[in-house]
């Protein structure tokens, strides 16, 4: 079985293609990154570092790589051949993919019609529905009709901590112990992907959900929290009582949410808190508040881990207090390194903290969440 991996950056060899290896599929990766393919061609391995008290290593072998610009042919006949096809590239980058997965969608159906499974592994709510409809912009009526029958678009909520790599580490990849990769399985075409790592479930918004406001959200909170009180990691934030408390409040209130939407029990959500809550306290990851809170633009997204928990709590009559100063203080995160902050900033200067608001969340000035955030 043949996978190919789009996105070779630190998620994707040391989280998909880890687990893709230890399947045992021939493990091919694509980038554009120069000297990461070079570095990937020649040696043809790699090392997975677990990022706890006891030093496990795991050794990535047998895998090939092809630079997805200098070597589109090559890239084109992999896609062709492909069992699997799993991405980690970022949902901005997302669009940018498509039209090379056309191309070799189009290849593959001139030579065969095996059925293929494409998941994209990123930290997005239906990232694969996303880059379904990206690649059918540059297919044919017919075209899209054979996608329909032979490709399986299969939305996944991927969740493992991989913190900011020292550069010594060229290669290898330190990781969190912990993983969790659900793959919803209606879409799938063909064989299930023989991934036992893989949990593969019926309906996958519980798990996006649960994963998107209770990670991804408290992960925020402790950046812009930590950020606002001049703490440079993650781990001081989440060891500082204050951050600490304003953390658990969100946390406490996402699980409200979660509690009534998909009917996880409260110590089903106590329990999950808890296990969040020392992943960031991990003594072997360090990770930097202004890493954590980059992309401010996006987390201020209408679907995205601050705003979108936020209005539906509000739509259950619950005030999202936590919530809202989460906002307030992602509002007030500048590093002058992510392109995101320093346009948030710019647009704050601009046009205030309530234009910058209704211009990233969709939401119309004097809304009742906006109104909270500027009164904070």
């Amino acid at each position: 079985m043949k996978a190919l991996q789009i996105g070779a950056g630190n998620i994707g060899r040391g989280f998909i293609g880890q687990l893709l290896s230890e399947a045992g599929y021939e493990l091919c990766f694509a980038d554009i990154n120069d000297d990461l393919i070079k570095k990937l061609q020649n040696r043809q391995a790699y090392r997975v570092e677990l990022a706890g008290e006891e030093k496990q290593g795991i050794d990535v072998e047998n895998v090939e790589a092809v630079h997805s610009m200098h070597q589109e042919e090559e890239l084109l006949g992999r896609i062709a051949e492909a069992d699997l096809i799993t991405t980690a590239v970022g949902p901005n980058v997302l669009k940018s993919i498509a039209p090379a997965l056309a191309k070799g969608l189009q290849k593959r159906w001139r030579e065969h019609s095996r059925p293929l499974n494409i998941i994209a592994c990123e930290n997005m709510a239906g990232a694969t529905d996303q880059l379904k409809s990206y690649i059918k912009e540059h297919l044919t009526s017919e075209e899209k009709q054979q996608a329909d029958m032979f490709v399986g678009f299969a939305n996944a909520a991927v969740d493992r901590i991989v913190p900011e790599q020292p550069p010594e580490n060229e290669l290898a990849v330190t990781v969190e112990p912990f993983f969790e990769w659900a793959v919803e399985t209606p879409s799938l075409k063909g064989d299930r992907p023989d991934v036992p790592t893989v949990t593969f479930v019926e309906d996958l918004t519980p798990y996006i959900e649960r994963k998107l406001f209770t990670v991804n959200t408290g992960h925020a909170a402790l950046a812009y929290h930590g950020y606002a009180a001049g703490l440079p990691t993650i781990k001081e934030a989440v060891e500082t009582p204050a951050v600490y408390e304003k953390f658990k409040q969100v946390l406490e209130e996402t699980s409200i949410l979660l509690e009534s939407k998909h009917g996880f029990s409260a110590e089903d959500m106590k329990q999950y808190r808890f296990k969040i809550t020392e992943r960031f306290r991990n003594p072997y990851i360090s990770d930097s508040v202004e890493r954590v809170g980059r992309g401010p633009i996006r987390k201020l997204g209408p679907k995205d881990r601050l705003v979108r928990p936020a209005l539906e709590l509000m739509e259950l009559n619950k005030e999202p207090e936590a919530l809202a100063g989460t906002i307030a203080a992602c509002l007030d995160f500048q590093y002058e390194q992510d392109p995101e902050a320093v346009e948030l900033q710019q647009q704050i200067q601009e046009n205030g903290k309530e234009g910058a608001l209704t211009t990233y969340t969709g939401l119309p000035a004097g809304h009742p969440l906006i109104k909270k955030v500027l009164s904070l």
